[in-house]
């Protein structure tokens, strides 16, 4: 494990099988392999952004496991605090073939390894290690240990003076009711220094159907940055001091799966170089919108230099 980090994150890896033919994903025949997980996806945004990041999960002793691990640290991001689960299974996923939208996904991952997450010595000192944490809402409602986990997180994190970011990425079938849902994601929020809600979440969690409206909930928690994800429409970033907008670029859309991911990487990549809240907030919509031209989660996740010749070359999208 590497003594520093620049960013840390934890959560469930699953292997996903994504189909090869369009159609209901019971009449597939053929899939093709990938990796899922919003962490992993952050996690590797941030390394091929040439950021030292680390991701703290636990997987199943199994080619899904093992698959994880390899893919994770072939991109470059430090697994050293990642566990291996003798007794439960890595999680997967099926995922239908997109044409240019949101597609099927089916989850198998009750009583998987990921949902088995728990605190360690090895935990703690990778969190340590870096100068930022960020989380997504999904360990929030895995399990009682994930939930634990995450808090433990925070705790740890805000003891060294990290910076916390915190994407509710609302998975509504993994909680046992909307008003737990509401309640333990905005009770994180609250900890959190920048908060990437999408409008539709935020609508849910605050009540407030505009971004304005969002953004003053999560800044009156004690946010400093909150940035409104509103798919073709574009972003917002609010702070106490302004609000910045950026209309998104245009780009072929093969699948939406991941562009919140891309975009929570490509602002924590900004705010961790230094940017200001206007170049932070077009960094985040360039990389949230390559992640949208590609069939797999991360496949269309820049590098620096990627990066660089889509913003230079690209025109942002037409109002919707």
């Amino acid at each position: 494990m590497s003594p520093d980090l620049d960013a840390v994150t934890f959560g469930e890896a699953m292997a996903m099988f994504m189909a090869c033919e369009p159609g209901p994903l019971h009449e597939v025949t053929t899939f093709e392999r990938g990796l899922a997980g919003a962490e992993t996806n952050v996690a590797v945004g941030l390394a091929r952004l040439g950021h030292r990041s680390g991701w703290i999960g636990r997987v199943g002793a199994d080619p899904f496991g093992t698959y994880a691990l390899e893919t994770l640290r072939a991109e470059g991001v430090d697994t050293g605090a990642a566990t291996v689960d003798d007794t439960a299974p890595t999680g997967f996923q099926l995922k239908g073939l997109s044409l240019g939208g949101d597609p099927e996904v089916r989850y198998f991952r009750a009583g998987s390894a990921g949902s088995r997450l728990a605190a360690s010595e090895a935990a703690d000192a990778c969190i340590a290690s870096a100068r930022h944490l960020h989380l997504t809402g999904i360990p929030l409602a895995l399990s009682p240990s994930t939930r634990a986990f995450a808090l433990r997180a925070l705790e740890v994190a805000r003891a060294h003076g990290a910076t916390v970011s915190f994407d509710p990425n609302i998975r509504p079938t993994l909680w046992t009711s909307e008003a737990e849902l509401i309640e333990w994601t905005n009770a994180v929020a609250s900890r959190a220094d920048w908060v990437l809600p999408g409008r539709a979440e935020g609508l849910l969690l605050t009540g407030r159907d505009s971004a304005d409206g969002i953004a003053d909930f999560y800044l009156a928690l004690g946010a400093s940055r909150v940035a409104v994800k509103d798919g073709a429409a574009g972003a917002s970033l609010h702070t106490a001091g302004g609000r910045w907008d950026h209309a998104g670029f245009r780009v072929s859309v093969v699948d939406t799966v991941g562009a919140g991911d891309g975009f929570a990487a490509g602002f924590i990549s900004a705010l961790l170089d230094g940017l200001d809240d206007a170049s932070a907030l077009e960094r985040a919509s360039a990389v949230g919108a390559l992640a949208t031209t590609h069939r797999g989660d991360r496949d269309g996740l820049p590098t620096r230099e990627q990066l660089a010749a889509f913003t230079a070359a690209a025109t942002l999208a037409p109002a919707p």
